[in-house]
């Protein structure tokens, strides 16, 4: 399940699963592919939510899934794509087969992302896997309760969490896993991933991904 698992720049993330190509958050996109079966995104900043890029992954078959505060935006891509799906925190849902959760993603110390605001993380099932994609969030109280095999976490500082709270958290749920997003482009350093690891406690692996640093 691993190796099914890209990330680009930022918090832009590919998933290869039996439900189909998954994307998150696409972002500053190299290429156009057209391949995703699903785009889900985890809230409205410019970093996340991309017009631009979601064009890039997005064919006639797709289905989007946004916090439903965004679905409104999102119906800018509805005639492109096959439907929009509006999500709320701390639910479970199936698409056509494809079964998701979405956990609170947001700051208690910080006012970027606000717990009113109804952004989220998702929890994948795919492959006889879950997987964690965290979103823009700190160190929650919903966070500490997951349980996946692999955790995408934000490592980055000023927005989300820092390498060291990211750790913190992998210390906490202990997936098989974790692989930092959300640094070296627009926030952190590309050594936060050192800093992360290093404080990460085995068995847990570390596994960096990230292919573009801007």
């Amino acid at each position: 399940m691993l190796a099914n698992i890209e990330v680009f720049t930022q918090s832009s993330i590919r998933v290869k699963s039996d439900s189909g190509i998954i994307y998150i958050d696409p972002f500053h996109m190299k290429k156009e592919p057209h391949d995703a079966d699903y785009v889900l995104i985890t809230h409205n900043h410019y970093d996340h939510f991309s017009i631009e890029d979601i064009r890039k992954v997005i064919k006639n078959t797709t289905v989007i899934v946004v916090p439903v505060r965004m679905e409104d935006d999102a119906k800018e891509l509805a005639p492109e794509v096959k439907g929009i799906v509006a999500v709320t925190p701390g639910i479970y849902k199936e698409i056509n087969g494809f079964e998701l959760e979405t956990i609170p993603a947001y700051n208690t110390v910080k006012p970027f992302h606000p717990k009113r605001a109804e952004w989220v993380g998702y929890i994948l099932r795919v492959n006889g896997k879950r997987v964690y994609i965290a979103g823009d969030t700190g160190l929650t109280k919903e966070a500490r309760q997951v349980k996946c095999d692999i955790a995408l976490v934000p490592i980055g500082g000023t927005y989300t969490m820092d390498a060291r709270k990211a750790a913190d958290l992998i210390n906490i749920i202990r997936p098989e896993y974790a692989i930092p997003t959300h640094y070296g482009s627009i926030v952190g350093k590309r050594s936060d991933a050192g800093t992360f690891a290093s404080h990460v406690n085995s068995p847990v692996k570390v596994v960096e991904k990230i292919q573009y640093f801007e």
